[in-house]
């Protein structure tokens, strides 16, 4: 049995076959996942990242990271350190963030591969359109818990998935670089695993807490 590439727990079955890949259900976090045979190479990964044009001075692509940015800044401190984890060619986020007066390190594994932006510890953390693209979501999760201090928040965009009937035609599975999904189910499974506490703001975005060592989680 496969383990689950986001919880690793092994009740995982067979979900569909599409497009000559197969998709995978856990009936634990409820994600949906690509056979992991099947993962795409990162030299095609690289590849169709460089068809994207994010560029941080286009009103309709901040206008599609303000779904993000918009509910995690009414939540946030002044003068706090953020961390834009897997940012992509073009950082529209990082400088939108910059603008609101925050300080921000970029970290891309493709473009912006800055070690040392994973030596420390963030107030606040952003994966816009990322997570769907983990190949590794369980280690990918922990390194992100690492890099958040106590109190700080992961906001996190993605489409969420919802009807299994609709699934196949999904433009988000479509995407070949996309190969794990999620539901507003995975993601308190998730912040029950970490301690996180766990809110969805608006559609396809998640905002989740760390507990901070002198407060307990209520």
């Amino acid at each position: 049995m496969i383990p689950c590439p986001v919880c690793k727990q092994t009740t995982t079955h067979h979900l569909m076959q599409c497009d000559g890949r197969d998709y995978l259900r856990c009936e634990s976090c409820l994600a949906t996942f690509v056979d992991p045979e099947q993962l795409p190479s990162q030299d095609s990964e690289r590849s169709h990242y460089q068809l994207h044009d994010n560029r941080p001075d286009d009103p309709n692509y901040r206008r599609f990271l303000s779904r993000l940015s918009e509910p995690l800044l009414a939540v946030l401190p002044s003068a706090q350190y953020g961390l834009d984890y897997g940012c992509g060619p073009g950082p529209a986020l990082g400088v939108m963030l910059e603008e609101a007066g925050y300080r921000m390190r970029l970290y891309d594994p493709f473009f912006y591969a800055d070690e040392t932006a994973l030596q420390g510890q963030y107030d606040f953390i952003t994966c816009t359109e990322v997570v769907e693209h983990f190949h590794r979501p369980a280690e990918q999760f922990e390194r992100l818990n690492t890099l958040l201090k106590p109190g700080g928040v992961l906001a996190i965009m993605t489409c969420f998935q919802t009807d299994d009937a609709r699934f196949a035609n999904w433009h988000y599975r479509r995407d070949p670089t996309h190969v794990v999904f999620y539901r507003e189910e995975t993601f308190r499974y998730l912040a029950s695993q970490f301690g996180w506490r766990c809110e969805i703001p608006c559609k396809d975005v998640v905002l989740l807490f760390k507990q901070d060592i002198d407060q307990p989680l209520s």
